[in-house]
């Protein structure tokens, strides 16, 4: 999901997009450790969304705009 994307969401919307992103991290983690995972790279992707995620809710937290 673009930046900007989220950027439009609402502090709800982002705890739930967060809470859902840890659970297919977990799910992602699992599966390459029995060797179910086809594309590594979607373990990145989603580590990255979750920063993204995280990082947004704290800017949102200290009030900071943008």
């Amino acid at each position: 999901m673009k930046p900007s994307e989220l950027r439009a969401m609402g502090i709800s919307e982002l705890r739930r997009r967060l809470d859902e992103n840890c659970r297919e991290l977990f799910d992602l983690r699992f599966r390459m450790a029995t060797r179910q995972l086809v594309k590594i790279s979607e373990i990145r992707r989603v580590r990255k969304e979750i920063a993204r995620i995280r990082t947004l809710l704290r800017e949102k937290e200290l009030g900071h705009a943008g």
